[in-house]
């Protein structure tokens, strides 16, 4: 990989984005990359939007990602994917759970939910490779495993190996979450395998 690569990581406080970053920064490092993570700062308290980035490549300069320049948005909530593609690049990749989680706005009855995001990303041209990473995780044993299903399911377009992946993920979990975690990745991988496959 000659060119640096950007992932913009967007979620909901709680959801696990940070560590997701660790885990795709620590991947880069193990395949012989310099990387890059960045917490955008903003409302990274339980509910509010968390942005992160994570940049790696043979030299990184900076760890930011302006608009249009992110190769995947790995998304942890459907409509922060569709907050953020105004930074995701021509023939980029949005890799989204299809979870919605009402923001404040919708929650006090002032605006409603947008319906049907995934669509209009796909009727805007955008590739949108969906699937619902909390069931994947629930299933794991844990919905605290979401952000690794996420991982599993927008592998193949990261430039890591699944074995890089799995031993940055069993790197970066705790002892006792780690059959959870595995578990979720693998997931994260036969949904994006099915999705090929239709």
């Amino acid at each position: 990989m000659d060119s640096v690569k950007s992932i913009l990581i967007t979620g909901v406080g709680g959801q696990g984005t940070l560590l997701a970053a660790r885990i795709l920064g620590d991947a880069a490092i193990r395949s012989g990359y310099e990387a890059k993570v960045s917490e955008v700062h903003g409302m990274s308290q339980r509910g509010g939007s968390v942005v992160t980035y994570v940049r790696y490549g043979k030299s990184v300069v900076s760890p930011l990602i302006c608009e249009g320049e992110a190769d995947v948005i790995l998304s942890f909530e459907v409509l922060e994917a569709a907050r953020c593609l105004p930074y995701l690049k021509k023939g980029g990749v949005v890799v989204t759970s299809t979870q919605e989680i009402n923001p404040m706005p919708v929650i006090s009855g002032a605006a409603k939910y947008p319906g049907d995001l995934i669509n209009q990303m796909k009727a805007a041209g955008v590739r949108v490779i969906s699937a619902d990473a909390l069931s994947i995780a629930r299933a794991a044993g844990s919905i605290k495993a979401s952000n690794v299903a996420l991982i599993g399911l927008g592998a193949d377009l990261f430039g890591f190996s699944h074995d890089v992946l799995y031993e940055s993920i069993m790197s970066c979990v705790p002892e006792k979450a780690k059959a959870v975690n595995e578990a979720a990745f693998k997931g994260g991988l036969a949904a994006a395998s099915q999705r090929h496959n239709l």
